[in-house]
């Protein structure tokens, strides 16, 4: 992914570990979809389906958040960029919860990604100190 960075960014760990977050939850999503996308018995879909997806769309979000902090100028716009860099966490996270509670043998691997978000979080932590 380029999202035409400006050369330091790249460097900055928060956004490693974001690009880290994209290729597991892709990677997770992928096999769960497999199992998940079978009709059940009724003819009903699983709707933890979705959720497979939203991990995605919610870890493909991260990334630009970052890009668009770092360049904003104006601390007030540069703070809205950071909450929805914390919505689309806690919104990663707790599909992860639900995930897990799936009927799929892909829901041992979110603890892994939950463990890669909770890491996510301290690097930006750190990171929201130096903007």
């Amino acid at each position: 992914m380029n999202y035409n960075l400006p050369s330091h960014l790249s460097d900055l760990p928060v956004y490693q570990k974001a690009m880290d977050i994209i290729m597991l939850s892709r990677s997770i999503s992928t096999y769960l979809n497999h199992d998940l996308s079978y009709l059940n018995e009724d003819g009903t879909e699983d709707s933890d389906i979705y959720f497979s997806g939203d991990i995605v769309q919610h870890s493909t979000n991260l990334a630009p958040e970052i890009i668009n902090a770092e360049r904003e100028r104006h601390s007030d716009k540069k703070h809205k960029h950071l909450d929805s860099l914390e919505r689309l966490t806690s919104k990663l996270y707790s599909n992860c919860r639900r995930l897990e509670r799936s009927k799929s043998n892909g829901k041992d691997y979110l603890p892994l990604l939950r463990g890669e978000i909770k890491t996510f979080r301290k690097l930006k932590r750190n990171w929201m100190l130096t903007l």
